[in-house]
């Protein structure tokens, strides 16, 4: 393996990626990040680098902070542009930690302006985590049917940028990545989605690409959570006809029981259960039972229902329930159906005597840490009049929006035999 690989994460979100590649023991440093989330493109900086502010950004006043910001489509939601009024109206705190996370993560922000020049040399693993709410099933419920059709409009179609973007640095004569690992809904395999999913894999090809899919779910990998999955990873091949060969044979073999059994074998796997990940407060008016208490819905009928529907990970008498993982990390939980509830009486008159899965646990289940989740906490002293940077609904979506690090650990794993491979050319 190499001393060092180079990275760049498009559709960043809170850097699953990058977590998954320094836990398998692969020396990483992030060329560049592409997020236009602010809450994401914040979290990820907070996760991974820093929760203060860059030194050169705390000297700058409102009107330059906002000078630096508005050349960057920003997005308050993940799903529509940001305007300017709305840049405006942000507290200079706040304004600040968009400018420290966009610099110190080299953040490129939004993929549809990003050109070839803009792309660091030398890239060895690109990834690219595109919307999905175009392709999953629940998008489709709420309208979002136009999955990715070229030039439909689809945040799910931000997939093509990704091929100009790459055509692009090909024209310059810039080396395109090494590997390339795109993370999906399997719905991508559809009879509606799976034309233009081929459409990509030949485009790869035609840009000296071999590409290789696997269905997967990440119960499989030592994380107790039941989330299907389709994961595809491309390596450069270019017109070396020996390279193309002893990859089209290794990608011959590998399927997702050679995926897992090749990670259970390795000094990097540590399977979770449930109640490893669970938070119950021992004390009461602790920060866990706070957490805790956060997450329980107020005493009404239309709440009820989301206890008695859904699975109860944890019952009235403290038992754990049979299954061994638990349902999607979905964007919501406050709602039927969610990931499943945990009785908690918090005593308090008129609130419900169960909770949900707090954004702590939610992202314990996406395979991040607690210390992830406190340097969150951190920043929410960052303050815009009374709602705090990062309040529960909305870590809890953006836990959601992610992927679980132990089943891109697993996949990432290949890329030790991958590498030995390549050396023998």
């Amino acid at each position: 393996m190499k001393d060092i690989y180079n990275i760049v994460e498009l559709f960043s979100g809170i850097g699953s990626q990058a977590r998954a590649l320094k836990n398998i023991g692969i020396n990483i440093k992030v060329q560049a990040t592409c997020e236009w989330d602010m809450h994401a493109f914040i979290a990820y900086d907070a996760i991974h680098e820093s929760t203060e502010n860059l030194q050169q950004v705390e000297s700058l006043n409102k009107d330059e902070l906002i000078d630096f910001l508005s050349q960057y489509t920003l997005s308050h939601d993940g799903k529509t542009p940001m305007s300017y009024k709305t840049l405006c109206s942000y507290d200079i705190e706040i304004l600040r930690r968009m400018c420290s996370a966009i610099i110190r993560t080299n953040n490129l922000v939004d993929i549809s302006s990003v050109t070839g020049d803009k792309m660091p040399n030398n890239v060895d693993i690109l990834t690219y985590s595109f919307p999905c709410q175009d392709l999953s099933n629940v998008g489709a419920f709420h309208g979002y049917n136009k999955g990715i059709d070229k030039g439909s409009g689809s945040r799910s179609s931000l997939l093509w940028q990704v091929g100009r973007i790459l055509s692009e640095m090909q024209q310059m004569k810039k080396q395109v990545p090494r590997y390339l690992l795109l993370e999906n809904v399997p719905t991508l395999l559809s009879e509606r989605h799976f034309p233009n999913f081929k459409l990509w894999i030949e485009q790869l090809e035609g840009l000296g690409y071999i590409s290789h899919y696997v269905r997967v779910n990440a119960r499989h990998y030592g994380i107790p959570q039941n989330r299907p999955r389709l994961l595809m990873l491309s390596v450069y091949v270019g017109d070396n006809t020996e390279k193309e060969e002893i990859i089209r044979k290794y990608f011959d073999t590998l399927t997702e029981d050679k995926i897992i059994e090749d990670y259970k074998d390795s000094k990097y796997y540590n399977p979770k259960k449930i109640e490893d990940l669970l938070r119950i407060p021992k004390k009461k008016k602790s920060q866990l039972w706070q957490e805790a208490f956060d997450c329980t819905p107020n005493d009404t009928p239309s709440r009820r229902k989301i206890w008695e529907k859904n699975p109860q990970i944890v019952d009235k008498n403290g038992k754990l329930f049979g299954e061994e993982f638990i349902r999607t990390i979905t964007t919501k939980q406050d709602r039927h159906p969610n990931s499943g509830n945990i009785y908690f009486d918090s005593g308090v008159e008129k609130r419900g005597k169960f909770r949900y899965l707090t954004p702590r646990e939610c992202l314990l289940f996406m395979g991040f840490e607690d210390e992830d989740y406190d340097n969150l906490q951190k920043s929410n002293s960052v303050q815009r009049g009374r709602s705090c940077l990062f309040p529960r609904d909305k870590i809890i979506r953006m836990a959601g929006n992610s992927i679980p690090v132990k089943m891109l650990e697993g996949f990432f794993y290949q890329l030790y035999e991958i590498e030995e491979l390549m050396k023998e050319i």
